[in-house]
């Protein structure tokens, strides 16, 4: 079997289907999620989208290496355009976009980024793959599938979801107890005026 290899095995064109499949549900609910530019709902959905593209990823990062036929991509065609998805992600978003992460877990230091710029990154990686598959060229779209994952957008999806469960944890976690506050206020108050 040569690295270049241009048949696959009935286990591998399935495991590309379900992966493109995943693929085309991830890109299909972004999108719908921004169109909807529901705020309250989309942080929800779109932990769930990523936690589902990164079980796919987390699948193609396991599998054996998959190699690229020949030395460059064959073409298939401009990358969509995504400024229209980026800008109503981000208007969704509003104060949440902007959000920080750790890169590289070995190397210290915080990278500063938008949530919509990684979603759509993310998309675009992806949609470019599935160009493959949807083009005949399973073994092409699963190397792409796979190098972009380990390169660029796992980090990416693992990063939004790490920030997405942020902001679910601190609307769950952080509740403002007013009474609570105006008994610690009332003894800071007693505690000020002992004579002792």
């Amino acid at each position: 079997m040569t690295p270049f290899e241009t048949t696959l095995d009935a286990e591998t064109e399935d495991f590309a289907q379900q992966i493109a499949d995943s693929v085309s549900s991830f890109l299909l609910a972004i999108r719908e999620i921004a169109r909807e530019g529901d705020a309250s709902r989309s942080i929800s959905l779109l932990l769930l989208e990523i936690s589902q593209v990164l079980l796919a990823g987390a699948r193609l990062g396991v599998q054996r290496d998959f190699l690229p036929r020949e030395e460059y991509q064959p073409d298939v065609g401009p990358e969509a355009d995504v400024d229209e998805l980026r800008l109503r992600l981000a208007e969704m978003l509003g104060d949440l976009d902007t959000h920080s992460y750790v890169f590289d877990p070995y190397v210290p230091g915080a990278v500063e980024s938008q949530l919509s710029d990684d979603l759509t990154s993310i998309a675009t990686d992806l949609e470019y793959g599935l160009r493959h598959y949807r083009a005949g060229d399973v073994g092409e779209a699963l190397w792409w599938w796979q190098f972009s994952y380990v390169s660029s957008w796992g980090n990416l999806a693992g990063a939004a979801l790490n920030s997405l469960l942020s902001v679910i944890a601190h609307d769950r976690l952080d509740v403002d107890n007013d009474a609570e506050i105006e008994q610690i206020e009332a003894a800071e108050a007693v505690l000020d005026s002992d004579p002792s």
